[in-house]
C-alpha cells in the first residue's frame, strides 16, 4: 500500500537531526550498557550483528512484528499464529533477551520449519535499517503497544515500508508531558503508516497528534495463550502449600513498593498464603531478604520446585518467593486473587489481564495511569477494584469478591482483538 505523505514541521526536523546526531556520539555508551548489562545475562552481547542491522538474505518477503520485550511479545502472539496460519513468513525484532527467549521458546517449532525468525532489533539509525530490509523484505511492519523510534519509522518510510502502531496506547502522563514539549515523540506519530488502538479514548489522544488513521482494535492480551501446564502444575503446588488457606498473589511487586507488601504479608500470614513475584530478576534476594527480616516463613520457587514445577519439598511457609521468569501463569493460577504490582508507585501499575483471564479477581492501587484500559473498565464492572496502600491488608481478606461469571463475562466484552486488527489492516489494503 503506498504510504500517504509526511509532512514534517521545522521541530519534526530538528529532533530527527539530534536523533541521528545522538546516535553517532553516543554509540560507545550503547555499547557499554549492553556489555554491563551482559555481565549478568550474556545474549545481551550476544549476536551483536543484529543490532547492527546484519543478516543472511532471505528468499522470501516477512511480515514484521516489532514486540520489544517480553510482555509486548507475549501480547502479540496470537496475532503472529494468525500470520502463520495464513502461510506468512514473520521476523519478530527485540531489543531486550527478555523477548528474544520468550520468541524462540513459544515459535520453536517455526523457527525450526524457518517459517519465523527472532532477532535483535537494529540500532534506531538508517544504515542499520537498511540492511535489515535488504534482509528480510517485510511487506509492512507492526510495532506493538507504544513504541516511537524516530530511525524505526523514518527508514521504513524511505524504504516504502508501511509500518503501524499495534494493539497501541499512549499513557494520559506521556500524552500530556510529551505534547507540551517543543521536541517530544509525540512529533512522531503521523509518521505511521496508521495506528490501531485499544480504545476510543486512546484513539483520540492519537487523532490529536495529527494521526488520521486511526481504529479501535482492542486490547490482544486478552487473547494470550495460557499454558495448561502451568494450570495443573499450580494446583498440585497450591494444595501441598497451602492446604485450605487463602491464597494470593502479589504480581510484578517493583521497587519502591516492596515495603508495603512485605509489611502487608506480614499483618495477615496467619490468616493466608503469599505468593509473592518481584517484577525485576535482579530483586529476587533483596525481597527474600526483606521476608526473612520480618520473619516470614518463605521457601523460594528455585529451591523447591524442579524445571516441570514438581514440587520436590513439601516446607511449611508463610510465602513462596517467585523467583524465575515465564511462569506467571503458574503464580496467577494458584491464588484466589491477585495484587497487581506498580499500581503503588508513580511509575504506574503493571497490567491486569493475565489473572483476569484465568478468572481471578484483581487489586490495584491507585496509579493505573499505565493500564488506563482495561483498568478503568475492569474497575466499573467490578472485576477488579482500586485501593490505597492504607486500605490493601483488609481488601487481601475481603469476601467481597466478583463471581468468576461476572468475569467471564467481562472477558467476553473485550474479545476479538486479533480478528479485529486483521480486519482492519485488510480494510487498509493491507494483506499478507
Amino acid at each position: 500500500m503506498p504510504i500517504s505523505p509526511w509532512t514534517k514541521p521545522l521541530r519534526l526536523r530538528a529532533f530527527l537531526v539530534l536523533w541521528r546526531l545522538g546516535w553517532v556520539l553516543l554509540m560507545p555508551v550503547m555499547l557499554a550498557y549492553l556489555w554491563r548489562r551482559g555481565r549478568r545475562d550474556p545474549l545481551y552481547v550476544q549476536r551483536l550483528e543484529q543490532r547492527f542491522g546484519r543478516h543472511a538474505r532471505r528468499g522470501i518477503p516477512h511480515v514484521w512484528v516489532h514486540a520489544v520485550s517480553l510482555g509486548e511479545l507475549r501480547s502479540a502472539v496470537p496475532l503472529i499464529r494468525a500470520f502463520l496460519e495464513q502461510g506468512e513468513h514473520v521476523v519478530t525484532t527485540h531489543f531486550t533477551p527478555a523477548g528474544l527467549r520468550e520468541a524462540e521458546k513459544v515459535f520453536a517449532a517455526e523457527i525450526a520449519a524457518e517459517r519465523l525468525s527472532a532477532v535483535y532489533v537494529p540500532f534506531d539509525y538508517g544504515l542499520a535499517f537498511r540492511r535489515f530490509f535488504h534482509a528480510f523484505r517485510p511487506k509492512f511492519g507492526l510495532v506493538m503497544e507504544v513504541e516511537f523510534w524516530p530511525g524505526m519509522i523514518t527508514a521504513s518510510r524511505r524504504a516504502n515500508v508501511p509500518l503501524y502502531l499495534c494493539n497501541g496506547q499512549y499513557p494520559v502522563r506521556s500524552f500530556e508531558r510529551d505534547r507540551k514539549k517543543f521536541l517530544s515523540p509525540a512529533l512522531l506519530v503521523p509518521g505511521f503508516a496508521g495506528v490501531m488502538v485499544k480504545s476510543e479514548l486512546q484513539a483520540e489522544r492519537f487523532r490529536a497528534l495529527g494521526q488520521q488513521n486511526v481504529a479501535v482494535t482492542g486490547e490482544m492480551r486478552f487473547e494470550q495463550p495460557i499454558p495448561p501446564e502451568q494450570l495443573r502444575a499450580a494446583r498440585a503446588a497450591r494444595a501441598a502449600l497451602a492446604g485450605d488457606r487463602r491464597v494470593i498473589t502479589l504480581a510484578s511487586v517493583i521497587e519502591g513498593e516492596e515495603e508495603l507488601f512485605v509489611e502487608t504479608v506480614k499483618s495477615v500470614s496467619d490468616k493466608a498464603f503469599f505468593v509473592f513475584v518481584p517484577r525485576a530478576p535482579e530483586r529476587f534476594d533483596a525481597v527474600a531478604r526483606k521476608l526473612a527480616e520480618a520473619g516470614l516463613r518463605l521457601a523460594r520457587r528455585s529451591a523447591i520446585l524442579d524445571d516441570a514445577l514438581t514440587l520436590t519439598e513439601t516446607p511449611r511457609i508463610d510465602v513462596l518467593l517467585g523467583d524465575s521468569l515465564g511462569e506467571m501463569y503458574f503464580y496467577l493460577a494458584m491464588g484466589d486473587l491477585s495484587v497487581t504490582g506498580g499500581g503503588f508507585h508513580p511509575r504506574g501499575s503493571h497490567n491486569i489481564i493475565e489473572p483476569l483471564a484465568l478468572g481471578k479477581p484483581v487489586i490495584v492501587g491507585p496509579e493505573t495511569w499505565t493500564i488506563e484500559y482495561p483498568a478503568t473498565e475492569a474497575i466499573t464492572a467490578g472485576v477488579a477494584r482500586q485501593v490505597t496502600a492504607r486500605e490493601l491488608p483488609g481488601a487481601v481478606l475481603s469476601d467481597a469478591l466478583p463471581t468468576k461469571e461476572r468475569i467471564d463475562a467481562f472477558l467476553a466484552d473485550h474479545a476479538g482483538a486479533v480478528d479485529k486488527t486483521l480486519r482492519t489492516l485488510a480494510g487498509w489494503g493491507v494483506s499478507g
